[in-house]
């Protein structure tokens, strides 16, 4: 038996893809501190300037967080696990880990498309934590639920990016809408046999407008983009 978004019902009903998460996070904040010279920072955190030369770090980035700032991981580990538990067994634990990681790489393709080119490290699963915010949205919104406290809680993030400094509002802004898009891939698919190619197509064709808009946005600034790393 599945759930109407194609998850298989009767499982421990643990959220295993959120722990795992949650434990590369603290791995790779465990690194951040261990290995000298600030050498996990210096290789997988994102800068605008270094799109087209390691595009890889629009994902590799949302694995680490603030070594100043120890609340940066705890708050967001903490909605994780809060956002994670409710929606992981509601998508299934391949849909839900999709929808996390393509949030992750759309909060960078917010920044990068918002932001001028910098050598300005950017750090942290904010904007795949906002993707989950939209990806609740949408699931509430498609079984009829009221989404007046939810709206609220994002409004104030939202809020927050503007008003603290450090905050990259763009990549919210970014995985947000991300989030929303790619549940709503899942949650509008059609029941029935085609269910699946449906959602996978819908989550591949949110991926590749992603990385249309990077392209995009790379072509337009030319030259301002080394393609080799510094």
């Amino acid at each position: 038996m599945r759930t109407r978004f194609g998850a298989r019902v009767g499982r421990s009903g643990q959220p295993v893809v959120t722990w795992v998460i949650i434990a590369v996070n603290v791995a790779v904040y465990a690194l951040q501190w261990l290995l000298p010279n600030d050498e996990v920072y210096q290789d997988f955190a994102y800068a605008t300037a270094l799109t087209a030369a390691e595009p890889w770090r629009m994902l590799t980035s949302a694995f680490l967080h603030s070594q100043g700032f120890v609340l940066h991981i705890v708050l967001n580990m903490y909605t994780l696990w809060i956002f994670g538990r409710v929606l992981e067994p509601v998508l299934g634990r391949v849909r839900y880990l999709a929808v996390y990681l393509i949030s992750a790489f759309g909060g960078s393709v917010g920044f990068f498309v918002l932001t001028p080119v910098s050598m300005n490290g950017v750090i942290g699963a904010s904007g795949a934590i906002f993707g989950l915010f939209g990806a609740l949205f949408v699931v509430v919104r498609q079984r009829g639920g009221d989404v007046s406290q939810l709206l609220i809680l994002i409004g104030i993030n939202a809020v927050l990016g503007f008003v603290i400094q450090g905050i990259a509002w763009q990549a919210h802004l970014g995985g947000l809408i991300t989030g929303g898009l790619t549940t709503a891939a899942i949650a509008y698919a059609p029941r029935g046999r085609f269910q699946l190619v449906v959602q996978i197509g819908g989550l591949a064709l949110v991926a590749a407008l992603l990385v249309v808009l990077a392209f995009a946005r790379a072509r337009m600034l030319g030259g301002s983009l080394p393609t080799s790393a510094v």
